[in-house]
């Protein structure tokens, strides 16, 4: 990867880095769960950037951290690339055409807010950004190696968010806190199979 970035130009990855963040923040709509399906293609499937296992911790530590899903992950990203000027460049292309967009609904909503057109057009994209949110979550199942051992972990957390209101923060923490406690036992098991 660091080879196929030193024989582009400093510019010319800018640029591209910057275009297909711009590109992902002006046609997404529904938010940074809904962008992660399409960075992940241009960064790691297409352009080969980053690794799929890279890419997932990425998103795991944008998750985690304070702020917007999408600017997150691109500052991440962005720094992974190119350091602090990367992480610029990339954020600049996702929040840039939201501010435009968002600038021109305030100019201009009053007046089609209430034009039944918009209404149904409005109608029509929401069923298509939950299967956007959703194909993601699929995806990071299969890359973060889910299986019937540890299923219960992912359900476990969603019910206990959804259904109890538990703050996503002491989730993380708890899962952060077990999967250590769990690989500190995992070691301790097979030092001891070790000894005579």
């Amino acid at each position: 990867m660091q080879n196929h970035l030193l024989r582009k130009g400093n510019m010319n990855l800018y640029l591209e880095a910057f275009s297909i963040f711009f590109k992902i923040g002006a046609f997404t709509i529904g938010g940074g769960y809904a962008m992660v399906p399409l960075i992940e293609n241009e960064i790691v499937t297409k352009r080969h950037w980053i690794a799929k296992e890279d890419f997932i911790d990425l998103l795991a530590i944008s998750q985690s951290s304070p702020g917007i899903l999408a600017v997150n992950i691109s500052i991440f990203i962005g720094y992974r690339l190119k350091g602090i000027p990367g992480s610029i460049v990339t954020a600049l292309g996702t929040v840039l055409p939201s501010f435009l967009i968002i600038l021109a609904i305030a100019l201009f909503f009053h007046n089609f807010k209430d034009n039944e057109i918009v209404e149904r057009i409005f109608k029509g994209i929401r069923p298509a950004v939950v299967a956007l949110i959703a194909a993601p979550t699929f995806s990071m199942a299969k890359s973060a190696k889910i299986n019937r051992y540890n299923v219960w972990i992912p359900i476990v957390s969603a019910l206990l968010i959804w259904l109890l209101g538990f703050s996503p923060i002491w989730i993380i923490i708890g899962a952060g806190l077990g999967g250590y406690l769990h690989g500190k036992w995992k070691t301790k098991g097979q030092k001891s199979k070790v000894k005579p």
